[in-house]
């Protein structure tokens, strides 16, 4: 079972940029739309969908947050021309970081940022069981820059049944950032793989609400733990959102909430979000009561 699922905000692209990004990668398919009114941000519409091994979800809520590097996606395709196919699809009217080419660590690698904003990270590995596999990236910068280790160690121990895998360090050659440590980190999460990279050269971007960490809970008391050990921004708890020391976004959601997006209407959702809106963590048991009372 996937364990965080990534989160996208755009302005009011969510849908376009899903349908998009769905339409090369295998075993790829929209799961379900729902539109909804009155947030603070006005209108919405929330998306969520498949991209071979994971699930993502999506908002159209306002130009409020930009996303940007410091968060990707990266894939492993067996196949080389699987990869090119689609990174001639997702680079189209986007703009190209790293060019397609062979690096030290790895033979046939691109890094691109697609029309929306979004980041891509290709690598042809043929040893991978799957032909396509996605992996959520996060690349610590400024600030952040020699924080990984710490994320890792508190990560584990956040999430039950998890496991720092492989770690690599930065050579003295390798980086103009002292601060810079670890260039590539993954904690593994059941069936998931979060990898982690620290930024030799610092970075100009760092992480905002643009890409958040999204958890589905199964109980209050789990929703309580994560709240308590994931929060240090109080001024950031808004509808299930919180901010960690690292200035990483979460959504803590009960998992009743997701459900009831595939079974409930427009206008069965929403007494659901006017509660949810009067909240700044979320209230597992007053959630759960409330989706089973509409549906």
């Amino acid at each position: 079972m996937q364990t965080i699922i990534p989160h996208l905000w755009f302005d009011r692209e969510a849908l376009e940029a899903a349908q998009l990004y769905t339409s090369p990668f295998p075993d790829s398919h929209m799961d379900w739309t729902h539109d909804l009114t009155d947030t603070p941000s006005g209108d919405a519409v929330l998306v969520q969908f498949q991209l071979a091994n994971l699930t993502l979800a999506a908002i159209s809520a306002g130009p409020y947050f930009k996303l940007n590097e410091s968060t990707s996606l990266m894939v492993h395709f067996q196949n080389k021309d699987e990869l090119d196919r689609i990174f001639e699809t997702l680079s189209e009217a986007g703009r190209v970081l790293m060019p397609l080419g062979e690096y030290p660590f790895n033979s046939y690698y691109v890094w691109l940022e697609d029309q929306f904003g979004l980041s891509w990270q290709f690598f042809y590995s043929p040893e991978n069981s799957r032909a396509v596999q996605l992996e959520i990236c996060l690349l610590f910068s400024q600030e952040q820059v020699g924080q990984v280790r710490s994320f890792l160690e508190k990560a584990q121990a956040l999430f039950p049944n998890s496991q720092i895998g492989t770690v690599n360090h930065y050579q003295e050659n390798e980086k103009q950032e002292a601060k810079a440590q670890i260039n590539y980190g993954e904690l593994l999460l059941n069936q998931q793989r979060l990898v982690v990279m620290e930024n030799g050269f610092g970075g100009e971007n760092s992480f905002n609400e643009a890409f958040s960490l999204m958890v589905y809970t199964d109980s209050q008391e789990e929703t309580q733990r994560l709240y308590q050990q994931l929060s240090h921004v109080p001024e950031s708890e808004q509808c299930g959102w919180v901010k960690d020391e690292f200035g990483i976004s979460w959504q803590i959601v009960p998992r009743p909430l997701m459900d009831a997006y595939q079974i409930l209407s427009k206008e069965e959702m929403k007494p659901v979000h006017d509660a949810i809106l009067t909240m700044k963590r979320l209230n597992y048991d007053e959630i759960k009561e409330l989706v089973k009372k509409k549906g």
